[in-house]
């Protein structure tokens, strides 16, 4: 699996690489913001399946990398930085991290979060359950897997990553109840309760775009389902 790790210290990615490279991984490494960016161009080899991405880099701050990243990409992000603040963890999900990680770490729990985001992160392009189809069709709206693409009566929908994933995720199952644990496990791959309030965010602006407000209900105490509308 190819890695882009982005961290300006030489020593602390060299030891990384190291331990990573003894783990299967091909790493490259980017020292700034700008080498990072230039990185995710299409080189014609293997391309990048995680970015690990330290916030305190020599041209930009990190957070507006992430950003840069995400307006690019869909690749994976795990911020990995010393910062240990909530504020800091809520700043960097909400600009589209998938995980978030503070230093000093432990190397195995770094490593499960490598696997982890990479299998989990984009839930809708993992093998869909007998009876789901790829183009999913709910009343006036429809969601195409595929291309991930939403319109709602044959209007496009334009929607972040995220929020096509959450859509998505339910879509597939409508009347299904949703933990919410278990949508921001699938969605964002972690298990930290302070995501919570970034799926409140996120579903709000999902509601908002869709124009359907009783499109996806909130179970009280519980989580969310999709109620398929008739058309």
């Amino acid at each position: 699996m190819r890695l882009l790790l982005v961290e300006d210290d030489n020593h602390v990615a060299a030891a990384l690489c190291a331990v990573l490279g003894k783990h299967g991984f091909d790493v490259d490494h980017a020292r700034s913001g700008a080498e990072a960016l230039h990185a995710l161009l299409p080189d014609g080899g293997e391309p990048h399946r995680v970015i690990l991405l330290d916030l305190g880099l020599p041209d930009q701050d990190g957070f507006e990398l992430c950003g840069r990243i995400r307006r690019r990409s869909t690749i994976p992000v795990i911020m990995v930085t010393a910062r240990a603040d909530v504020r800091s963890r809520i700043h960097g999900l909400n600009l589209g991290a998938d995980d978030y990680i503070v230093k000093p770490y432990d190397t195995g729990e770094l490593l499960a979060r490598i696997h982890a985001v990479s299998r989990r992160t984009d839930p809708v392009n993992e093998p869909v359950g007998a009876g789901v189809a790829q183009l999913i069709r709910l009343g006036q709206i429809t969601v195409d897997l595929a291309t991930r693409r939403v319109s709602v009566a044959g209007d496009p929908v334009t929607l972040t990553r995220k929020e096509f994933d959450l859509l998505a995720l339910l879509a597939q199952r409508p009347g299904v109840v949703f933990r919410r644990e278990q949508i921001i496990s699938r969605v964002w791959s972690t298990n930290w309760e302070g995501t919570g309030r970034t799926l409140e965010v996120h579903m709000a602006s999902l509601r908002a775009k869709l124009r359907l407000p009783a499109l996806i209900e909130t179970v009280r105490g519980v989580g969310y389902r999709l109620v398929a509308p008739r058309d």
